[in-house]
């Protein structure tokens, strides 16, 4: 524990010990000085740079950890992300400096699985615009569809593929998914059908994302992709925003082949309040708060706190990236 207090810890989660404040409690007694966020956002890398100087430790949100920000620290041992995603750490550059970084997995699968089903059943049923139209004074008769014997299509098949699955499975609809790992013990369970990428693509009547951000898959959901979707159908994306060519969904859009999209992520965050997709009725946008619940952000905070202090004491981390 001498050790630690020598040690200085930057926190930019905003979320971290919102909810418990054992989580503050904890870092405070365990190290020297600790360093939060004085922004309510995830930092940019030019942010992070003076946050970081002479720092030993980070507990990380969504903030942008390139080569510039990790060498902008003499001193970092660790880089302790809340959630999975590590696609906005430049895993070379700590790498290069002998930096662990460690992430989450698990801690928010059932917020991110809840959001998602929430998000298929207000495109569903239209709410946004049942809820904008009625009190601007309106009644209006807006048709839905009902999720039973619908077709519901999860790409990516992982822990948030199969919760999301699994709290479908009541409304009676029809699920399908691609993985590309098949686990089929864990889909028989279920109740899901594995199939191959395209084929999932054209019968789901709404195709829900679920894969991490990867060389093979940024961008995947292009024009081509779109138009072998079902006429008719909807997107959700509570993934990564890079998996989806915004401008290519926005023209499908407007076509009227994809009938609608919720979308808890962007390529770029936030996005332009002129972005085109804010412009369109049959788009759901929420403010990537797929992992924004009690529960997540405790789990996701206890988890890094307990990765950051074990690399600061020389141990191994539970949930070591590199």
């Amino acid at each position: 524990m001498t050790v630690l207090k020598s040690c200085k810890v930057l926190v930019t989660p905003t979320s971290f010990g919102k909810y418990d404040p054992n989580l503050k409690r904890k870092l405070e007694e365990a190290v020297g000085q600790v360093v939060y966020n004085p922004l309510s956002r995830p930092l940019t890398s030019q942010e992070l740079q003076p946050l970081l100087a002479g720092c030993d430790g980070f507990i990380a949100g969504l903030d942008m950890i390139d080569r510039a920000a990790i060498e902008s620290s003499d001193r970092l041992k660790v880089i302790a992300r809340y959630g999975v995603g590590v696609e906005r750490v430049d895993l070379a550059a700590a790498r290069e400096r002998g930096i662990c970084v460690t992430n989450t997995p698990g801690a928010n699968t059932t917020s991110v699985a809840e959001l998602t089903v929430a998000l298929i059943l207000a495109l569903a049923r239209q709410l946004p615009a049942a809820v904008q139209a009625t009190k601007a004074g309106e009644w209006p008769r807006l048709l839905g569809c009902t999720l039973e014997g619908k077709t519901v299509g999860l790409l990516g098949f992982g822990n948030i593929g199969q919760a999301v699955a699994a709290r479908l499975k009541p409304f009676e609809c029809r699920l399908i998914a691609y993985d590309p790992l098949p686990k089929a013990e864990r889909a028989a369970r279920i109740g899901v059908e594995l199939m191959p990428f395209e084929t999932v693509a054209q019968e789901a009547d709404f195709l829900s994302l679920h894969l991490p951000s990867t060389a093979e898959t940024q961008r995947m959901i292009n024009a081509a992709f779109l138009k072998r979707m079902k006429r008719g159908s909807y997107l959700v994306n509570t993934a990564r925003g890079d998996l989806v060519d915004e401008e290519a969904l926005y023209e499908s859009i407007q076509s009227g082949h994809i009938a609608g999209a919720a979308l808890d992520c962007f390529s770029v965050e936030p996005p332009n309040v002129d972005h085109p997709l804010f412009q369109l009725p049959q788009v759901i946008i929420t403010p990537h708060m797929g992992g924004h619940t009690d529960r997540a952000a405790n789990a996701m905070g206890w988890a890094a706190l307990n990765n950051c202090l074990a690399v600061l004491r020389g141990e191994q981390p539970i949930d070591p990236v590199i």
